[in-house]
């Protein structure tokens, strides 16, 4: 078992306390209503502060890194149980996520919200999203026979991963993501 150092704790609330205030100061002001200065004044750290915890800027505030975005997709593929194929298991793990969601706390839907109807979060939502292109790409390859660099399985893992981006902000998102997923499937075999 490893235990978190003193460093690293103040380091992961600093970051919290920053995300906080920002998802709060969007919610009552609008993305574009607030700058990252009143951002580190909320959350009572320097500007330096705040930047040094999140150099991407202001939209990167309310998200993690993607690690473990990145994670969850590989082991979405990976750890399917015996005989599920690769487009369902895929399915259900985005079925769960963000947009598709739907039992989310208000507090989660409020941020969802806020994410969907906000292009510079949804931009980098895209980009937390395709950041996962090769370690997914690894995943399928791995339990499809195929190599990560074959198109078709880069094609699979890049059409997967835009699927949040392309159907996340139509009205029925749940309904669209299963349209996309049939489609996939109609061109895809396990």
């Amino acid at each position: 078992m490893t235990t978190t150092g003193r460093r690293e704790r103040k380091k992961a609330q600093t970051r919290q306390a920053l995300a906080d205030a920002a998802l709060r100061l969007f919610l009552e002001h609008g993305y574009d209503g607030v700058t990252v200065a009143q951002i580190a004044d909320a959350a009572d750290v320097s500007l330096a502060t705040l930047f040094k915890h999140v150099p991407d800027g202001k939209e990167a505030l309310i998200f993690d890194d993607g690690t473990e975005r990145r994670e969850a997709l590989v082991a979405a593929v990976r750890d399917r149980p015996a005989g599920t194929p690769l487009l369902t298991a895929l399915h259900g793990f985005l079925a769960g996520r963000g947009a598709f969601a739907a039992d989310l706390t208000p507090e989660l839907l409020h941020k969802r919200d806020l994410i969907v109807g906000t292009a510079a979060l949804r931009d980098y939502q895209r980009k937390l999203w395709m950041a996962a292109e090769p370690a997914l790409a690894e995943a399928i390859a791995a339990e499809s026979d195929r190599t990560a660099t074959d198109p078709a399985v880069r094609a699979l893992a890049r059409y997967v991963l835009q699927i949040p981006d392309l159907a996340g902000t139509d009205p029925d998102p749940q309904a669209s993501l299963a349209a996309i997923i049939r489609l996939l499937d109609a061109g895809w075999r396990d």
